[in-house]
């Protein structure tokens, strides 16, 4: 029980790589605040997470609204007392040329995304200072390569990247570990609920997600550098060559990426 005593904050926590992140530092003693956006969900959730013994407790949050999140960080205070762990893993895909792309769908992506990291992590920093604890920013890959058809989530993740490398440097001399967590491809809801040109929702994943990596897996690596207080944690074999190839021939990932992501069904580029 290594977190015993602990409290972890998990955003986005009603499906996927959030719910995982849940469960295995639940698992590891933690009690566990999730967030959502909605109430159906949220409740289930946290019938599963209570059903494993979790400490556990949970509040709908829309991630893009300071306010909410603001209120958030406050419950979380009023019903354990402290912070010590922040996931940042609410999020949301899209997929559509930038060229077709609604403006409002750029500007939806990036309030989740990259705004809610910003809101959630500011009005929790102050218990993770006090607490020397750690924040965690559930990031992609595309937060280091771009990939095309995908502009606003790119644009998300590397602003999230650059956000929580500053502060890093910011807290280092205070105690506090700063995490960028990019997985790969993961099999999770994220495709599913990602949005098109126009704003809708677009499903059906594109992508064999049998083939992914499993969220939970996910959550035991994100869980493992948490506990060792690591930097960064780049995730499966293509991510890696991912990010290393793009470092030293770029010119090359573009068309590498370019074909990659041509192969994908009903691809809106050939």
């Amino acid at each position: 029980m290594k977190l015993k005593d602990k409290v972890v904050v998990v955003t986005g926590a009603t499906s996927g790589i959030g719910e995982a992140c849940a469960r295995i530092f639940g698992n590891e003693g933690a009690a566990v605040f999730i967030t959502g956006r909605s109430q159906v969900k949220l409740d289930n959730s946290l019938l599963h997470l209570q059903k494993a013994g979790i400490l556990c407790a949970g509040l709908v949050c829309n991630a893009a609204e300071e306010e909410e999140n603001k209120a958030m960080v406050e419950e979380v205070m009023r019903h354990f007392g402290r912070i010590d762990i922040l996931i940042n893993n609410a999020g949301i895909s899209m997929r559509a040329l930038f060229e077709d792309l609604d403006l409002k769908v750029f500007r939806q992506v990036m309030d989740i995304n990259f705004w809610g990291t910003v809101y959630a992590t500011k009005y929790a920093l102050p218990e993770i200072l006090r607490n020397k604890g750690s924040i965690v920013g559930v990031s992609s890959i595309n937060g280091f390569r771009g990939t095309p058809a995908r502009t606003a989530y790119t644009a998300s993740k590397y602003a999230m990247n650059g956000f929580l490398e500053s502060l890093r440097t910011e807290v280092m001399k205070k105690g506090v570990h700063v995490l960028v967590a990019c997985p790969g491809f993961t099999a999770s809801n994220i495709r599913n609920q990602a949005l098109t040109a126009d704003g809708s929702i677009q499903k059906e994943s594109p992508r064999d997600e049998s083939k992914m990596m499993r969220a939970e897996e996910v959550a035991g690596f994100i869980l493992k550098a948490t506990l060792n207080k690591k930097r960064d944690l780049i995730l499966t074999r293509e991510g890696k060559l991912a990010h290393f190839l793009n470092k030293w021939v770029p010119g090359i990932m573009d068309k590498v990426v370019y074909n990659h992501m041509a192969k994908e069904k009903d691809s809106p580029f050939k």
